[in-house]
């Protein structure tokens, strides 16, 4: 039975104390009986503080990116080694602002993908499609060339290791709202492009989130579909109270 998994990325926010502060609630307000996952990724300078805040918990910590070189004259970086090294064996690849922000390829997050899973690390792999993609009704030719591009070229043991997170651009700060039936039709379809590929049983085995602005309010609905098997949450990851309202929705 595939992970029911709900997973906070705080971006650029938080600063130390807020951080250890946020973590704190989070501990004493998420149920102790939980039967999903929950994942939290802060900054990078932020990490290990986190990794020891929640070393006695059911919470993991995730990095919010990584570079794809192993070491070497990249000013600012972030390697897998240095990650493992603090505890750190989770991490965001392809989110969707790295993509459009700091333009990262498909090319590039492959290459990622790749060091990431030789240091036997977890990946949260996200994409998706942009508004006029949606638009133009080639949602699901970009999201399947996102997937076979960045993704596609593992081999089926490494699958263990991913984890899906479909990120509807077009509906997150654009006023476009995405409803669950929306939602679980994408993610239908992303498990049975899976299926094709690497076969029934990865395409069953993986989790499938979905980063599409989930709220307190929408979280129990978009979960109760078949093929969506948890969030990546944005903003509203960064106050207690309604992360855990969005965790008790699985």
């Amino acid at each position: 039975m595939r992970a029911k998994i709900v997973a906070g990325n705080w971006k650029m926010n938080k600063n130390s104390e807020e951080t250890e502060d946020l973590i704190n609630e989070l501990i004493d307000k998420l149920p102790t009986d939980l039967e999903a996952e929950v994942i939290i990724a802060p900054t990078f300078v932020n990490l290990a503080s986190a990794v020891d805040h929640t070393e006695f918990t059911n919470i993991r910590v995730a990095a919010q990116n990584m570079h794809q070189a192993e070491n070497g004259a990249y000013t600012g970086e972030i390697s897998a080694d240095m990650l493992k090294s603090i505890g750190v064996n989770t991490v965001i690849l392809g989110h969707s602002e790295r993509r459009a922000i700091f333009h990262e390829t498909d090319a590039i997050i492959s290459f990622k993908v790749d060091t990431a899973l030789k240091h036997d690390m977890t990946v949260i792999f996200c994409f998706g499609e942009e508004l006029k993609d949606r638009q133009d009704k080639q949602h699901f030719n970009v999201v399947e060339n996102q997937l076979r591009d960045g993704l596609f070229h593992i081999d089926k043991s490494s699958w263990a290791n991913i984890i899906l997170a479909y990120e509807p651009v077009w509906a997150i700060g654009t006023g476009e709202t995405a409803s669950p039936e929306q939602a679980q039709e994408m993610h239908e379809f992303i498990r049975e492009t899976v299926r094709k590929v690497f076969g029934s049983d990865i395409a069953e085995d993986v989790s499938i989130l979905y980063g599409g602005s989930v709220k307190p309010d929408n979280a129990a609905a978009i979960f109760s579909k078949p093929d969506i098997d948890g969030g990546l949450i944005g903003g509203a990851a960064l106050k207690a109270d309604d992360f855990v309202a969005i965790v008790n929705g699985i």
